[in-house]
């Protein structure tokens, strides 16, 4: 098995971006008509919003109980807290690991594990910069519940940013995903939340950098304590 190389700088387009990709182009054949080197500045413009865009396959691993990532970023908060109370799971504080998404990262967000998803819930709110703690009760957000086989569950949160303005969720409850299944994406600078099940440690330390639907964040079945990183 072969890896094409073209396929690893040219990548599908999420449907989300077409509209956007298309006013960049039409306003970069204007600025090439009032200024030559506007114009190419329009072109860069234009090939970042492409790259925003984009939504490549990802390789998410098989084992049963592993958790993962469900967008790309790097890991900016892991404490406990209270799930939205929208998604009613209790007031119980669960192990929370924040994924912060920067605009060079590809914003297509994928669920973290296999399961049904027993509540779907938004809430407008305010835009403050989405690495803050503060984000996850201030800010505009989109909550997910997910029940896994053994009835355990995870709640995962999209949280939009300092310049997010649109957040997308294409399930419903009562929707059967699979692990690494695209569900989301939120537009230009965003964190996603991963609530865990009690008693289920990180894998992942702060500052680590995620892959979505392919770095492994938790895994269900391991009775492994907290991991720790250091900057190398």
């Amino acid at each position: 098995m072969s890896v094409d190389l073209l396929s690893t700088v040219v990548k599908p387009v999420h449907r989300e971006g077409y509209p956007f990709i298309g006013l960049f182009a039409a306003v970069t054949l204007v600025l090439f008509l009032v200024w030559q080197p506007l114009g190419w500045i329009g072109v860069l413009l234009t090939v970042w919003c492409y790259y925003f865009f984009r939504d490549p396959e990802r390789v998410t691993p098989q084992r049963a109980g592993l958790l993962v990532s469900p967008a790309d970023g790097v890991i900016s908060l892991i404490e406990p807290a209270v799930p939205p109370v929208e998604l009613g799971m209790g007031d119980a504080p669960m192990m929370r690991v924040s994924v912060f998404m920067n605009v060079f990262n590809c914003h297509v967000n994928r669920m973290p594990v296999a399961g049904t998803v027993s509540a779907v819930s938004y809430r407008p709110g305010k835009f403050f910069n989405a690495s803050l703690d503060k984000a996850s009760s201030d800010n505009e957000r989109n909550s997910v519940a997910l029940e896994m086989a053994d009835g355990r569950k995870i709640a995962v949160v999209q949280i939009a940013g300092l310049v997010a303005r649109r957040i997308v969720c294409d399930v419903k409850p009562g929707a059967v995903l699979e692990a690494g299944e695209r569900f989301g994406m939120i537009r230009f600078g965003s964190r996603l939340d991963v609530y865990l099940p009690e008693g289920v440690h990180p894998m992942v330390a702060l500052g680590q950098t995620m892959v979505a639907g392919e770095t492994v964040i938790a895994d269900l079945l391991s009775q492994e304590g907290p991991r720790l990183g250091e900057v190398r």
